[in-house]
């Protein structure tokens, strides 16, 4: 795997090569996204393939909380540049050598991301519906 550039992200710059950004303040920080948060680490790569890739196992060290534990901070945590070069590239490393295992999952995940914004879809629909219905006792 190549080598990743990370670097705190200044507001206003622009990266030509593939990107995303990871949120470094808060107790979400390591939430991945594709636009900048105001306090953000930017991850920098040579191809779109290897964005794609890293950004799912961002995505995964996320959602699985794994970021909790190198939180500083009493007020408002935030995670240092240190501490997330320092665990990141070796997991990212770690994680991206089961390659064919590593895009099964990626494809499972977003299966279950179309499928989870699907049925929030539906929900708010069902919502509305209901909404709609009372309100016609509202105005009897």
């Amino acid at each position: 795997m190549d080598t990743i550039f990370i670097k705190t992200h200044q507001p206003g710059a622009h990266y030509a090569k593939p990107h995303f950004f990871v949120l470094s303040k808060g107790l979400n920080s390591g939430k991945p996204q594709n636009e900048p948060f105001t306090n953000s680490f930017v991850l920098v790569f040579q191809t779109e393939a290897q964005k794609e890739d890293i950004f799912w196992i961002a995505m995964s060290l996320w959602k699985s909380k794994f970021w909790i534990p190198f939180l500083r901070g009493s007020v408002i945590p935030f995670l240092s540049l240190y501490e997330f070069k320092k665990e990141f590239n070796p997991k990212a490393t770690r994680l991206m050598r089961e390659h064919e295992l590593h895009h099964k999952n990626i494809q499972a995940l977003k299966l279950l991301q179309e499928q989870e914004a699907h049925h929030a879809k539906n929900i708010h629909l069902i919502n509305e519906i209901r909404n709609a219905i009372l309100q016609r006792y509202r105005n009897k």
